[in-house]
């Protein structure tokens, strides 16, 4: 395959070519009907939003550019069928799902995922097993789940119909994914994975292996994430004997729009050609300014930076040596200017180009202001509170989702709702891994590490009322 080609974003430029005068969607009739104020910046991009006219295709059928997209896509990645994702990671680990479980089926799920994960298994009025992923002391995360959690969640719940997995975690970690897949398939069990921060693992090492080589039935990917893809520009990538493929394809109909974004489908043609053309030169030269941008960084006093032979090389986390938070160290880098892309409590964490050979990057000018920044750290050595919410290894909820449905809520203060079941997911966002799932009991744990989040200023989605130190619980 020759991935230079990108057939839907030269299919637009053919068009545009044409200057074509629109009597149909959007309004804004390629540009020419716009506010001034904007115009400036939008006027190009508008010229290549267009909708399901003659000789554009159409992704919920498509028969065009947009399947020989989608193939080239496919090819790249070697599995048996790929779809461009215009609402985000989202709808596909929501379509994966739904099109794999149904009702009241158990799914054993990696209990750190993301909000959508979880999303997706209460539509499907599944049954959750979470599983608990393991602690790392040093960064003060969780990352992968190991074989025997796996191991024994299976034994004890060998009807599962489904291993929902997250590779790598929200810090580039990685985890022995292959066993895992490998096992859930002796057992026929299919494995879909939220690969939302590694699309362009499949450009071999020392990028990780890749969830789609490594054999799971599918994967959700966020091209936007790494890749040079516009925001909500994702890839679904199917290769299972397990999982039939027309309710993949059913679910990413029901939850996409019917009037996808021409802008980021061509973004993620251009991304795909982008990661197949991305050579043996490119990755050396990444790897120097990558190195480079770390030794201008390691000596500085104040901070240090993490390392994990099993992480990717575009993530880079950093903690600062004097008892500082992730989230005042965050403040003091966006003063200068150098905006990240999460802090927690205790990390920073930088996601880093996928630059190509002779490209450049203001990392020099990057270096200087986190060097400024760090200068700002009050002196001493202070302890950092470490707080980790440490849940069962393999736990379910207290009450099932139908039940859910039918019971009364009441808003509670925090400091009372130890012992109560929560009514409402809890997720500090970024990362958007809950912290308490709908049906599942406050413990003080989680209210520790809640009032610390709300007091070192980490932001917050479902909880409608935490604002007010409340939350809602159920009524029995």
């Amino acid at each position: 395959m020759n991935h230079f080609e990108t057939p839907l974003l030269n299919q637009l430029l053919v068009h545009k070519q044409k200057n074509p005068i629109s009597f149909h969607v959007p309004g804004h009739k390629f540009g020419e009907i716009f506010p001034i104020q904007g115009h400036t910046y939008f006027k190009d991009i508008l010229r290549l939003d267009a909708t399901e006219i003659t000789g554009l295709d159409d992704l919920h059928a498509p028969e065009g550019a947009i399947l020989e997209a989608e193939k080239l896509l496919a090819g790249l990645y070697k599995v048996k069928k790929s779809f461009f994702l215009i609402n985000g990671s989202t709808s596909g680990n929501l379509a994966m799902i739904m099109g794999t479980v149904k009702e009241e089926d158990k799914v054993l799920v990696q209990r750190n995922s993301h909000k959508s994960i979880m999303n997706g298994i209460r539509l499907a009025k599944a049954r959750p097993v979470f599983l608990g992923p393991e602690y790392n002391p040093d960064w003060a995360v969780t990352g992968g789940v190991s074989i025997e959690t796996i191991r024994k969640a299976i034994q004890m719940h060998p009807d599962a119909k489904a291993v929902i997995l997250t590779h790598p975690n929200y810090y580039g970690m990685v985890y022995d994914l292959k066993k895992i897949i490998d096992l859930a398939h002796q057992n026929g069990i299919p494995v879909l994975v939220d690969e939302a921060h590694g699309v362009h693992f499949i450009a071999g090492e020392p990028f990780p292996a890749s969830a789609v080589s490594l054999g799971a039935d599918v994967v959700v990917q966020s091209a936007h994430k790494t890749l040079p893809a516009m925001t909500m520009g994702a890839f679904l990538h199917y290769n299972s004997s397990l999982i039939p493929m027309q309710q993949i394809n059913y679910y990413l109909q029901v939850l996409q729009s019917s009037s996808p974004s021409y802008p980021i489908m061509a973004s993620l043609d251009a991304a795909r050609s982008y990661l197949g053309t991305f050579k043996v030169d490119d990755k050396s030269y990444l790897l120097d300014e990558i190195e480079a941008f770390k030794h201008n960084l390691k000596d500085l006093d104040g901070i240090r930076l993490l390392s994990s032979d099993r992480t990717d090389p575009l993530k880079m986390t950093m903690q600062s040596t004097n008892g500082l938070s992730g989230f005042a160290l965050q403040k003091l880098f966006e003063a200068e200017g150098v905006y990240t892309e999460l802090a927690d409590p205790a990390n920073v964490l930088f996601v880093l180009p996928l630059l190509k050979k002779g490209m450049d990057y203001r990392f020099v000018q990057a270096s200087k202001k986190i060097a400024h920044a760090v200068k700002q750290i009050p002196p001493g050595r202070k302890k950092r509170e470490k707080l980790y919410v440490k849940n069962e290894e393999i736990s379910t909820l207290e009450i099932n989702y139908k039940s859910m449905d039918r019971l009364p809520t009441e808003t509670v203060l925090l400091k009372e709702s130890a012992g109560r079941i929560s009514a409402e997911m809890i997720i500090p966002y970024p990362p958007g891994i809950p912290l308490c799932f709908p049906g599942e009991m406050i413990t003080t744990e989680k209210l520790e590490m809640l009032n610390y989040l709300k007091n070192a200023g980490a932001r917050f989605q479902g909880a409608q009322h935490l604002d007010a130190g409340k939350v809602s619980v159920f009524i029995f």
